[in-house]
């Protein structure tokens, strides 16, 4: 019978007619045949399998294989033994190798057949041994693929043991590191997807089955993608066994790894690239998961090195991926994490900014719903990117154009997903095992160290940079080449603004700004420090013009190089128009107002006027009779005054023929500020004589504070209120050439953009010698309205217009009933500018001689947070009377839109720590803590027409502050590279010593239990407590 079958199956008969006889021969195999015979036909059939020349005779060969074995199963186990088998698998058969997955394929047909005999157990012994050996020859993937498929149809041909298993999964898993495709064509990359799949599938069912098999496997995988070997490169296809480890072992593995010893740094940095490449793999499922979680657990022991080596060399891989449908979600993952983690320098971010805009445009046409939504969360990523790190317009130009009609993150989401994603934020926490990373609050701020005694300084600097608009035309300034006082400030506000350090050391600035009279590391006024150094500022800007005007007649006069080059530095510090003069410097633009005092001789009437220019006003606490009437606090104002000396910071006086940029007529009334209710205007009936002075006054608080508590608009009243110079402090009137009693008003005719007020708390004791404190809790009003006088403006209410009819015997009555209504045209109107509290510095203490400086603080620009810039001018608009038939002043509406505060709008610098806040807890600061009270307050206007333009032609302002000059960005970039080394070295030095104790740290969050001016030996919180009374300024 073999004789016909093998001559049948070689001749040239039609393959029809071949078939036909096939099919007779298998049926012919339930006829009983001789030992012999049977054997001759299992060697046919043998041959045509392994040997068979086409697919016809190898198929045939199947069929009688299968027949006969089948009902001549004795035969067939006694022809089917081991040394068939162990032959076929050590030399092949015939021609045919031993590595041929044909040999295979004929073993597996075999078992089948003689499952249940009882030498089939003899054979899976055997194929235990000879499937490790086989592993450890680096199978390719065909006979790979087809031994774990024999594997998994038969699980008892698996090593047994735990040493021998152990090692078969190790070997296996150096054998798929050596797999690589054979073509290039889909078909052929399709096949040989399937073969690592079955490969690893075959992995994981041991894996499931014995699981003490994983953590060894997966070890010899970290080792074979950490090798240092540049002659071997570990295939791809490693990246099928990911999807297979569980994800709860994430958190233990990546611990293990990360704080591993014997693990350098060189063979980190090679398995995570080598991790990153995986993301190619099209089938692969977690990668991404890993491959964030290692390099978060990288972040959490502070191996920054790495991290920047391997963000560097594989972002731009990273990206490409991105253009493969397959692999998008995992490498969209990655990038975002790589992007916005690296957030010390733009360098990673500017690698891939050239192909951002071809790759939005191939979303674009691709048209895809899956598309346009990655194409949506990719547009997320740039913006945060450039608003991270923006004046860059010639890179970042083309790629606004191309996605400005997607949806844009907000500003606060933005600031949201930056502050969380950074190497050292703290809610970084992947591995909350681990020490806590010295980083960047979650406020995003950046707090000041005490450089001993420093804290008054570091309130003031805190309060000066959250001045948004001031900061923004700070860091707007080219003073490049410049070494002076405004240079250091800018370069203090960029690390500021851009450091990854949690607290910046400003010793050079202190240094450079610290009045000569202040012993170095000894207590003192912060106000008096504001003031020294605004008037540094101003004087130097003033210097630096003056120069630069010389220097450029001079050049005219010289040639055109000299010309160029004095023009240049004459621009130093120029910039946008503001309230329409450029010869004002930028602390007058900012911070400068002008004051009007007048003194009219209640003898002669005649009346003397002077103009100061200010950047603060002091305010003196006025009598608690003085909040009954306004006439009671102009007779007692002079004795008062002599307590609490008021102050203003000058910076010097209009020069003559100045003509100021709205002309004020002098009207010797007092100006009285109405900020938490409703205004009453006294000009809508002006012969009515039943309005009493009460009520033109009456100050309405719509707080919770009580009536016995003194508001800001208070002190400004009193510092407004006319003054009767009498007795000892009578005025010498030229006219009468002598001394005569006099009223002294002052009006404010031109108003800051900040105005700063300090709250005059330190009166000096003769008996003592010291400087004893005011403790009287002062309430802040959100929202405050300036009155500014100008006879020109008819647009606000009126609060009090007074004719100076008065005798001298009137004095000792009260001189407000007897002040007159003037004539309608007479009235000089002040117009109500409305303010919103920006900043606050707390004084904790009980003398000038010790305690601790802290701020709150808030963003405020010239819109303000509800668009109050447009509010405000539309409420101007509104005459007098009409604003009577109102329910809500224009302060009220305006308060009730600030009242909806964002949350986490406010923030507490109390030098190297910082936090968020709320209004709440800055007004209710001295009722908790008796000893904290408000100093120094900034107020921004919210009418302001000069605010910058976030589209700056030097430059997209994309996070709303200017483009850093090349310079500082290379200066902090250096910086914040020195800074993860730090962080880096100290890690890795705990690590060696086994430092297991965690430090300590208060976290951050609000400060409602605890008082925010304690001083500690860090000059944050914690220490000595408020009941240490005789502490030093921190």
């Amino acid at each position: 019978m073999d004789k016909i079958l093998e001559g049948l199956v070689s001749s040239s008969h039609p393959l029809p007619l071949k078939r036909v006889i096939v099919r007779r021969v298998v049926e012919s195999a339930e006829t009983p045949l001789s030992q012999a015979q049977c054997r001759a036909m299992f060697a046919l059939s043998t041959r045509l399998v392994l040997q068979g020349p086409d697919p016809f005779q190898r198929q045939v060969g199947r069929q009688v294989l299968e027949a006969y074995g089948r009902y001549h199963r004795a035969e067939f186990e006694a022809f089917f033994n081991r040394g068939l088998v162990l032959g076929l698998l050590q030399r092949g058969y015939g021609e045919l190798s031993n590595r041929d997955p044909a040999i295979l394929d004929y073993i597996q047909s075999g078992l089948r057949l003689i499952m249940s005999c009882p030498s089939v157990l003899e054979l899976f012994e055997l194929l235990q041994v000879e499937a490790l050996r086989l592993v450890c020859e680096r199978p390719a993937p065909p006979l790979c693929a087809r031994l774990c498929q024999l594997l998994s149809d038969f699980p008892q041909c698996l090593p047994r043991g735990r040493k021998l298993s152990l090692a078969f999964c190790q070997q296996l898993v150096r054998s798929i590191a050596h797999f690589q495709s054979q073509g290039s064509r889909e078909a052929e990359l399709r096949l040989y997807v399937s073969q690592v799949t079955q490969v690893s599938g075959l992995l994981r069912s041991v894996w499931k089955a014995e699981p003490d098999t994983l953590l060894p496997s997966l070890q010899e995988l970290f080792a074979i993608i950490s090798a240092a070997d540049t002659s071997f490169e570990p295939s791809v296809a490693l990246a099928s066994l990911v999807q297979h480890i569980p994800l709860q072992m994430i958190t233990v593995l990546i611990r293990s790894l990360t704080t591993d010893p014997n693990v350098k740094d060189a063979s980190m940095t090679q398995a995570l690239c080598r991790m990153i490449d995986w993301l190619s793999w099209p089938l692969a499922q977690h990668v991404e998961t890993w491959v964030i979680a290692l390099l978060k657990g990288l972040a959490a022991v502070q191996k920054f090195t790495i991290l920047i080596d391997v963000t560097l060399l594989k972002i731009e891989l990273v990206f490409n991926r991105l253009w493969f449908p397959l692999v998008r979600p995992g490498a969209l993952a990655v990038l975002s994490h790589m992007l916005l983690s690296f957030q010390h320098s733009p360098e990673a971010f500017h690698l891939i900014v050239p192909h951002v805009v071809s790759l939005v445009h191939f979303f674009r046409r691709d048209g895809l719903p899956s598309s346009t939504a990655f194409l949506m969360q990719l547009t997320e990523l740039i913006h945060c990117m450039m608003y991270h790190y923006s004046g860059f317009p010639e890179l970042y130009e083309p790629i606004l154009e191309a996605v400005k009609d997607m949806p844009k993150p907000t500003e606060e989401k933005i600031k949201m997903i930056l502050s969380q994603s950074a190497w050292t934020s703290q809610s970084n926490s992947l591995l909350s095992c681990l020490s806590r990373i010295s980083g960047k609050s979650e406020t995003g701020k950046t707090g000041l160290i005490n450089l001993g005694n420093t804290c008054y300084m570091n309130s003031v600097i805190q309060a000066l940079f959250m001045a948004t608009d001031f900061r923004r035309r700070v860091l707007s300034l080219n003073l490049n080449g410049c070494n002076s006082l405004m240079r250091k400030l800018q370069h203090l506000f960029a690390f500021l603004a851009h450091t990854q350090r949690e607290a910046y050391a400003p010793r050079i600035f202190f240094e450079a700004s610290r009045p000569p009279w202040f012993t170095p590391r000894s207590q003192q006024d912060c106000s008096e420090y504001l003031r020294f150094l605004l008037d540094r500022l101003h004087e130097e800007e003033k210097t630096l013009k003056t120069l630069s005007s010389a220097k450029i007649s001079a050049g005219i006069l010289n040639e055109e190089s000299q010309t160029q080059e004095a023009v240049h530095k004459a621009q130093v510090f120029a910039e946008a128009p503001c309230m329409g003069s450029e010869e004002r410097t930028l602390i007058e633009k900012m911070f400068g107002g002008k004051l009007k005092t007048t003194i009219c001789c209640l003898n002669c009437k005649s009346m003397s006027q002077k103009e100061e220019a200010f950047t603060d006003l002091s305010l003196a606490f006025c009598p608690p009779t003085s909040l009954e009437n306004i006439g009671s606090k102009c007779m007692e104002r002079s004795e008062v005054k002599g307590d609490y000396v008021l102050q203003t910071n000058t910076l010097g006086t209009s020069p003559a023929g100045e003509t100021p940029l709205n002309h004020f007529e002098v009207n010797g009334g007092c100006d009285t500020i109405m900020n938490e209710g409703t205004i009453k205007d006294c000009s809508t009936e002006p012969n009515s004589e039943n309005t009493t002075n009460s009520e033109l006054n009456k100050v309405q608080d719509n707080g919770d504070v009580s009536q016995n508590t003194l508001s800001v608009t208070d002190l400004l009243n009193y510092f407004l209120a006319p003054e009767i110079l009498s007795g000892d402090n009578k005025y010498y009137c030229e006219k009468c050439a002598s001394l005569q009693n006099a009223e002294k008003t002052m009006q404010i005719i031109e108003e800051p953009e900040y105005l700063i007020l300090t709250l005059l708390r330190f009166s000096y004791d003769p008996k003592c010698h010291i400087r004893r404190k005011i403790l009287d809790n002062v309430s802040l009003p959100l929202v405050l309205e300036l009155p500014v006088r100008s006879a020109k403006s008819s647009l606000a209410v009126v609060s009090g217009g007074w004719s100076v009819g008065v005798e001298i015997s009137d004095i000792g009555e009260n001189l407000a009933k007897k002040l007159k209504p003037s004539s309608a045209d007479e009235v000089t109107c002040p117009q109500l500018m409305p303010y919103v509290l920006s900043s606050v510095v707390v004084h904790s203490g009980v003398s000038s001689e010790s305690g601790h400086y802290y701020s709150y603080a808030r963003n405020v620009t010239g819109s303000g947070p509800s668009d109050l810039c447009h509010q405000s001018t539309a409420l101007s608009l509104v005459s007098p009377q009409d604003k009577l038939l109102t329910e809500e002043s224009p302060c009220t509406v305006i308060e009730n839109e600030l009242n909806t505060e964002m949350p986490r709008e406010w923030f507490l610098f109390n030098d190297s720590r910082v936090t968020f806040t709320s209004f709440q807890s800055v007004q209710k600061i001295t009722s908790r803590f008796p000893k904290d009270t408000a100093y120094v307050l900034f107020y921004k206007k919210q009418n302001s027409t000069c605010g910058f333009n976030t589209s700056s032609a030097n430059g997209l302002w994309l996070n709303g502050d200017p483009p850093l000059q090349k310079d500082l960005m290379d200066a902090i970039t250096k910086d914040n590279k020195l800074y993860l080394q730090e962080q880096e070295l100290s890690a890795r030095t705990q690590a060696l010593q086994a430092a297991s104790a965690s430090c300590s740290f208060r976290p951050n969050g609000f400060d409602d239990n605890d008082p925010p001016g304690s001083c500690g030996p860090t000059g944050g919180g914690g220490g000595g407590g408020f009941s240490t009374v005789g502490r030093l300024v921190f």
